[in-house]
């Protein structure tokens, strides 16, 4: 890929040629037209000819790909900065590997006042099991150490750092010698990110955000809240953004509000929503989503955290006041519960208002067809991680283990969500996994229940238009003339059109179709290299030697 030498300015015309530009104005186009930050003309390479003497730059693509650029629509920004530059345990293969991980951090680190690890998870551990409090006292060298599980719902602690949470001992969800869960983990969460200096912080989210640049992400949306992070934290990142070049953050504060004065807190917060992860219920792979049915692997059916009735109180304040309302619900009981009190604010309120509000629901694992059907009557927003089923899906995986065969089959059911005509939003919950978007896509074509499979372009439109619509815009994540140019240039081979249903894609791929193509995403194959990151017209990432 080739460019001028034409000065940065906010507010040049710029045009890309000679590659396949991604747009439903034009299934063929090569070529694209940016304008003060929006796309102005989209078309054939002939036709580009006609603009090339009158814009401050081109941009020969040399047959790269050019999309919309993808929006993660579930982040924990300071906590992905924080795996990102920290210790990160995702690739133990066991559990004196990751402990000796912790010994080799600790040493390296002699002047951080709290030590934050994350990612292991004991279910791909050969011992099936964490590490106990002494052991990890001893790889710690005495030292506080904070580390989450990888849904980020439970964490070892040491007990140096347990000393630093007068009373911890005394809280739910305290265990002496096993994961904390719920308050107590909370309390020890806000103890370790509140060791951190506004610098550290600081320093975490900018390696999150360029990072998330460097993948072809042009938004993400922040999930924070009162018992995931602080409100510095969350005003901080929000500035930063702002600031500087580099992907939109929309944020979620996830606090409830009962009324007008609530809302108006959540707005000069800078939120957008009280929403994302407000918890209803806890996670999977800690075994605190909630059920209606025991675990297959315990003897309860999870935690609750709101009732319908409270979900309905906050849904009415939020609609009132004119802000999305959302929350975090993984098991059925849960969801359930979501849908109970979300239908009854929609009966004080009318149904149209609450649909208009575009109400969300994150992850929304476990559904049934009648809670599918619920979501689509009322408008909500399925935000969902595809990457999820990846890694613990299939007959083997911890949703199996946790629930049996049968009811890990039924988990995120993306193509009877599509069919009933509910909107997706595809996220990541960085650092849960990893930012990846094009991987996140080929989750969800690959699922690995097949039913559950949807087409590379319906998880593309989901992981690019989807999330802007989460947000209130039709008008984005997509490359037509007035759309933002947020957008993305690839180096990548072939495009296709994969879809589960051969027949599909057969026609899709007939010219006569007008189905525009995009990256072979078959497992396996190489995923497509991003060459450049561009927000609202201005570069925000350009690899390297390109």
């Amino acid at each position: 890929m080739t460019e001028s030498t034409a000065p940065q300015s906010d507010h040049r015309t710029v045009l890309l040629r000679g590659g396949d530009v991604h747009s439903p104005a034009d299934p063929f186009a090569t070529a694209m037209v940016v304008e003060r930050g929006h796309v102005a003309w989209v078309g054939s390479e002939g036709a580009a000819d006609a603009f090339a003497s009158g814009v401050d730059e081109v941009i020969d693509l040399d047959g790269a790909l050019v999309t919309p650029a993808f929006t993660d629509a579930h982040v924990h920004t300071t906590s992905t900065g924080l795996a990102l530059t920290g210790l990160d345990l995702s690739g133990a293969r066991s559990l004196p590997d990751a402990l000796g991980l912790v010994r080799a951090y600790v040493s390296t680190h002699p002047g951080d006042r709290v030590l934050l690890g994350h990612g292991w998870d004991a279910t791909r551990w050969p011992e099936q099991r964490p590490p106990s409090r002494t052991e990890l006292d001893a790889a710690a060298g005495g030292r506080p150490v904070y580390l989450p599980r990888i849904d980020v719902h439970s964490a070892v602690v040491t007990t140096a750092l347990l000393d630093l949470v007068p009373g911890v001992t005394e809280l739910a969800g305290y265990h002496p010698d096993a994961p904390l869960t719920g308050p107590a983990h909370h309390a020890v969460r806000s103890a370790a990110h509140g060791a951190l200096s506004p610098r550290q912080r600081m320093e975490a989210q900018r390696a999150a955000l360029r990072h998330a640049a460097s993948l072809g992400i042009g938004t993400v949306h922040e999930c924070a809240g009162p018992d995931i992070s602080d409100e510095d934290d969350f005003t901080g990142l929000l500035a930063l953004a702002a600031e500087q070049p580099g992907p939109r953050v929309h944020g979620y504060w996830a606090e409830r509000i009962s009324d007008e004065k609530g809302a108006r807190r959540i707005r000069e917060l800078g939120a957008i929503g009280a929403a994302g992860d407000l918890f209803v219920d806890g996670s999977l792979g800690s075994h605190t989503a909630c059920l209606h049915e025991p675990y297959a692997d315990a003897p309860h059916t999870g935690t609750a955290h709101l009732d319908a009735a409270e979900i309905a109180a906050h849904v009415t304040a939020c609609t009132e006041a004119g802000l999305q309302a959302g929350f975090h619900a993984i098991g059925d009981a849960a969801v359930s519960a979501v849908v109970a009190g979300v239908r009854a604010a929609s009966e004080t309120l009318g149904l149209a208002r609450i649909r208009a509000a575009r109400h969300r629901v994150e992850h929304a694992e476990m559904l049934t067809p009648e809670t599918i059907a619920a979501f689509a009557e009322l408008g909500l927003t399925a935000s969902v991680q595809p990457a999820f089923d990846a890694a613990w899906g299939g007959e083997d995986g911890m949703y199996a283990q946790c629930l049996g065969v049968e009811r890990a089959r039924t988990l995120n059911p993306y193509a009877a969500l599509l069919r009933t005509g509910v909107p997706l939003a595809f996220g990541s919950d960085s650092p849960v996994t990893p930012l990846d978007p094009w991987g996140t896509v080929r989750a969800a074509a690959f699922h690995r229940t097949p039913e559950h499979r949807i087409s590379v372009r319906a998880g593309f439109t989901a992981h690019t238009r989807g999330g802007w619509r989460a947000v209130g815009r039709d008008d984005a994540g997509i490359l037509v003339p007035g759309a933002p140019a947020d957008y993305a240039i690839w180096r990548t081979d072939e495009l296709v059109v994969q879809a589960p249903d051969d027949r599909v894609a057969r026609w899709s791929t007939d010219p006569r179709s007008g189905t525009p193509g995009l990256p072979d995403l078959t497992p396996g194959a190489e995923l497509p290299v991003c060459l450049r990151t561009v927000v609202f017209g201005q570069s925000v990432y350009v690899r390297p030697n390109e």
